[in-house]
């Protein structure tokens, strides 16, 4: 496919980070196989430096647990990663920390879906997937829906998804970099010095399982009553009580239709 030439932020993005992380460098590709997987490749070759990769389509993009995620190129996705050196006290909560930066970067009426998921009105419009190297570099890969998607693929979907131009007409791949990039170094920054206990109230706010019941991979079902201090989910299950749930071990899905409200 031909992928149109598009005008990033790039410049501005590294003006802002540059001070507090002088390493740091911002690289775009027009056509990627994946950028989480040239980031790892990089970590693996010895170069763990902080980098903002972006492409203008992915060709071989993966989501969790192995899923695929193909970018449709252009203004239709935004798809990135930030690979940065850390040393966490405890890597728990890293991808809900990385949704709460997306949600409040983006717009009000933005949800998360534990734990890796950015959701409007019950659809997905973005999603997280975090790869470590040695323990000591993280990569975080990031894809957003910017337009809607086109049907034959949207039918081949699992979730429905939604569009940021459905709350931000005006949205293009670039425009949301610039609006999600900065606050998402930062965010990163402070989760490594803090961990996820003082966003754990954040979350709530912004939780769309909270109070609903849902049901996880493993087959335990449940109430959802938010998250921990470290980011484990807290299921109230019937006749046992409460159970934490790890997100290495389960995705979650609701087992009925999510009312934005609760």
């Amino acid at each position: 496919m031909v992928t149109p030439i598009i005008h990033w932020p790039a410049e501005a993005i590294w003006e802002e980070i540059y001070p507090s992380l002088p390493e740091f460098s911002v690289e775009v590709v027009r056509e990627i196989d994946s950028t989480n997987t040239e980031l790892m490749r990089r970590a693996r070759s010895g170069s763990t430096e902080p980098i903002l990769l972006v492409a203008a389509h992915q060709t071989a993009g993966r989501g969790r647990l192995g899923r695929e995620w193909v970018s449709e190129g252009g203004i239709q996705t935004l798809t990135f990663s930030l690979g940065m050196p850390l040393a966490p006290a405890d890597w728990s909560g890293l991808s809900l920390a990385v949704g709460l930066s997306l949600v409040q970067s983006l717009h009000p009426a933005l949800q998360l879906k534990w734990p890796n998921d950015v959701w409007f009105n019950g659809r997905k419009m973005a999603g997280i997937l975090i790869e470590t190297y040695a323990m000591k570099y993280a990569v975080i890969g990031i894809g957003i829906n910017i337009a809607p998607l086109p049907a034959e693929r949207e039918n081949s979907l699992r979730t429905p998804s939604a569009s940021l131009s459905e709350l931000l007409p005006e949205a293009s791949a670039p425009s949301a970099l610039g609006m999600v990039a900065t606050p998402l170094v930062r965010m990163v920054q402070q989760f490594v010095l803090s961990g996820f206990e003082p966003l754990q109230s954040a979350y709530h706010a912004r939780d769309a399982l909270y109070g609903q019941s849902v049901t996880c991979s493993d087959g335990q079902a449940g109430i959802a009553r938010g998250v921990d201090t470290d980011g484990t989910l807290l299921l109230e299950v019937p006749d046992y009580g409460w159970k934490k749930i790890n997100s290495a071990e389960v995705s979650v899905k609701p087992s009925q239709p999510i009312n934005p409200l609760c």
